[in-house]
């Protein structure tokens, strides 16, 4: 049952527990000296930011509710250290038998981590709260979400104008 190389496993763990799987984990690894058998542990995040009462306000959304990534050398001992781990209702694959994610697997689970989402889109009409085109109403034509601003459209004096606005000083309608 052993291999040589640690390879990237999931571990399906009940909704909600997965910070205190991989708390856990973690912890008996240290404990138990298990560093070269299990050697990552990860809750795939991504950050959202979210308009609200005008602020924005970054959260933390898990990507894979219930599922927590492991990175380890599969032997009959890590195996059943994760396995028996509170909160671990098994591993992803066929019967009892884990099965690895491949390198593109791995990459295309964990790409969004750390990408910003603004819960504004194109064609979403806004007010505007900044001073000087308080509560204009506008367009969103372009969502800038690392730099969390906005592109919005407005009408001023009949002709379509565009600005460039943070996402702080636009609500949504």
């Amino acid at each position: 049952m052993a291999q040589e190389k640690a390879l990237w496993y999931v571990v399906h763990t009940y909704s909600g527990y997965e910070n205190k799987v991989a708390t856990d984990l973690r912890k008996t690894v240290e404990n138990n000296g298990m560093g070269d058998l299990i050697q990552e542990v990860m809750v795939p995040i991504e950050e959202v930011v979210e308009i609200r009462n005008g602020k924005p306000h970054t959260i933390q959304h898990k990507i894979f509710p219930g599922y927590v990534l492991v990175k380890m050398i599969k032997t009959t001992e890590s195996w059943y250290v994760v396995r028996n781990t509170r909160g671990v209702t098994g591993f992803v694959g066929p019967g009892s038998e884990p099965i690895p994610l491949t390198d593109e697997e791995f990459e295309r689970m964990t790409s969004c981590q750390g990408t910003v989402h603004i819960d504004l889109q194109a064609g979403d009409n806004v007010r505007i709260k900044q001073e000087n085109l308080e509560n204009a109403i506008g367009t969103v034509e372009q969502v800038f979400a690392e730099e969390h601003r906005v592109q919005v459209s407005i009408s001023i004096l009949g002709r379509k104008t565009m600005v460039e606005l943070d996402i702080s000083e636009v609500e949504r309608l």
